[in-house]
C-alpha cells in the first residue's frame, strides 16, 4: 500500500510488535489496552486478527487493526494509527483491506464502536458505508461517553 511517496505494508501482528503497538495504544486512548490483552489477541487464532501496518524501509509499526471473524459476521475491536502519521489515509486504506479480506471469506456483516465525539473516525466510516445502528451508553471511560454502534453490509 502507498500513501504519498511511503511505502506500507500490512501483516499480522507479532509479539514483537508488542512496544510499538502499547506506544500507538497509549497516544490514541484514554483507557488504553494492556500488554496482556494484546498478546491474548496474538494468541487466539483463527477468531482474532490483529494485523500492523508497517512503513518501509525503517520497519516501523505505524498503525494497527484487531478484528474478529466468527463466521459471517466482523467486530472490529481496535484499529488505531500512530498521531505523526495521522491523515495520511493509513486507518481507510487499512480499513479497505480488513474490509476487502473478510468480504472475499464469505463475511457478510462488519460492525464496531466509535465515540461519539470522535468525529474524524466516523466520517472516515460513513465514507466506507458503515451506518448508526445505535448507541451504547457509557461504553468509553475517561471520560465516560455514548459509543456509536455502526454496521456495514457487506455485499457479495
Amino acid at each position: 500500500m502507498r500513501t504519498g511517496k511511503e511505502r506500507y505494508f500490512i501483516r499480522r501482528m507479532s509479539e514483537g510488535d508488542l512496544p510499538e503497538v502499547r506506544a500507538i495504544e497509549d497516544l490514541s486512548f484514554s483507557s488504553p489496552w494492556s500488554e496482556n490483552t494484546f498478546r491474548g489477541e496474538i494468541q487466539n487464532p483463527p477468531i482474532s486478527f490483529p494485523l500492523v501496518v508497517v512503513r518501509k524501509p525503517e520497519e516501523r509499526v505505524v498503525g494497527y487493526i484487531i478484528f474478529w471473524h466468527v463466521r459471517d459476521d466482523v467486530q472490529v475491536n481496535n484499529i488505531a494509527v500512530h498521531p505523526d502519521f495521522r491523515g495520511q489515509g493509513i486507518a481507510e486504506a487499512l480499513m479497505r483491506f480488513v474490509i476487502d479480506k473478510v468480504r472475499r471469506e464469505g463475511a457478510t456483516f462488519m460492525t464496531l464502536e466509535v465515540r461519539r465525539s470522535n468525529t474524524a473516525a466516523a466520517a472516515l466510516y460513513r465514507k466506507l458505508g458503515f451506518e448508526v445502528l445505535g448507541t451504547r451508553k457509557n461504553y468509553y471511560t475517561k471520560p465516560d461517553e455514548d459509543a456509536l454502534a455502526l454496521g456495514l453490509v457487506l455485499d457479495q
